[in-house]
């Protein structure tokens, strides 16, 4: 029986995050790491040998040869935002499905220029947010979608905060403006904004306004904001991100019946098993709260980094095996997220307004 095909990545730069990404490829059985190509031969070489990538994975000393490969399948983008739509725009057109880092443009239109290549050029794409393919994340949505357990989402809290070394603060792209305009916002915001309208069924808000008090750097970038997201049925949702505050990944789901707790949302604390917290029709019992919420472990085969390889692998397959269309809901769910994102950076360069959406 001949040997399954599995799908080649090629990987776009060299920055840190595609460590991740290399490695996680490395542990799956539908992908390998194909391609390497940085804008110089040595450093895709020496990423290639600081992996310890198999020697047959081929080097570029730059973006367009590993584009010009005809046997890469999917691309993956960990380019600094502002390089996102280029290419993004290039690989679709030589038809590489597209797997690229969050967020991945610095406006809507931008997003919606690459979602059009890809759909016109066949190609699947997807954004990094990784915590989506955790098997922690369906676990949490099928106690939310208990209307006996749950019930209905009133209220969404959520943070995602670290501490950036004054190495950090000089050096790092996301808060150069030319580079990651987005700051903070961009980086651990969207991981916010993505887990409130995941807990709403990705239904969107009616208006986002940010929260008074952003700090922003002598360049402009946003270094630690918030805002608050309104529905026209009365749920609220808000988010704190920031460059400046410790490590923190909580989420907090209120409903009319019960309610759903995590620590750990992005990044869970151990790679092989999460948590979550569930409570339901707690009240006060005497002097005490009862019943006390309820941990559930979830034990994952392998780090979502691996698990979202794996699940983009497979969507690549069934398209390149069948002739397939790309799966929709990707681009649709990262296209949502970046319009609320935008919105709160309107909030905040325009005085902190309301933002209708």
């Amino acid at each position: 029986m001949a040997e399954e095909k599995v799908v080649r990545f090629g990987i776009l730069g060299c920055a840190g995050i595609a460590t991740k990404l290399a490695r996680a490829v490395g542990m799956t059985s539908n992908s390998s790491v194909y391609a390497v190509a940085s804008r110089s031969i040595d450093k895709a070489k020496a990423f290639v040998s600081a992996n310890n990538l198999p020697p047959e994975v081929k080097t570029y000393g730059s973006y367009e040869q590993l584009l010009d490969d005809l046997c890469v399948d999917v691309v993956y983008i960990p380019l600094p935002t502002s390089l996102h739509l280029e290419w993004a725009l290039k690989a679709a057109h030589k038809k590489k499905h597209i797997l690229v880092e969050k967020p991945p443009a610095l406006c809507v239109e931008d997003l919606d220029t690459i979602i059009e290549a890809c759909n016109n050029n066949g190609v699947q794409f997807m954004d990094g947010t990784m915590w989506m393919h955790h098997p922690r994340t369906p676990q949490m949505k099928t106690f939310l979608q208990n209307p006996d357990l749950f019930g209905d989402v009133h209220l969404v809290n959520c943070t995602l905060t670290f501490a950036g070394s004054s190495k950090f603060f000089e050096e790092d792209i996301r808060l150069k403006p030319d580079l990651d305009a987005l700051g903070a916002l961009g980086d651990a915001g969207w991981y916010c904004i993505r887990a409130i309208l995941w807990a709403n069924d990705y239904e969107m808000p009616r208006s986002v306004i940010a929260h008074p008090g952003p700090v922003l750097n002598e360049g402009g970038v946003i270094t630690s904001c918030g805002a608050t997201l309104s529905w026209k049925d009365g749920r609220v949702a808000t988010f704190h991100c920031s460059f400046h505050s410790c490590l923190t990944m909580d989420l907090s789901i209120h409903g009319s019946k019960g309610n759903l707790n995590l620590y750990d949302f992005a990044i869970p604390y151990e790679e092989n098993t999460a948590s979550f917290f569930t409570s339901t029709n707690t009240n006060f019992r005497d002097t005490a709260w009862g019943p006390k919420p309820s941990e559930h472990r979830v034990t994952a085969e392998f780090p979502q980094e691996t698990l979202m390889v794996q699940e983009f692998a497979r969507v690549v397959k069934g398209i390149q095996d069948s002739g397939g269309k790309p799966d929709s809901q990707w681009p649709s769910i990262s296209r949502k997220t970046q319009i609320v994102m935008n919105a709160v950076k309107t909030s905040i360069q325009e005085g902190l307004i309301s933002v209708t959406l």
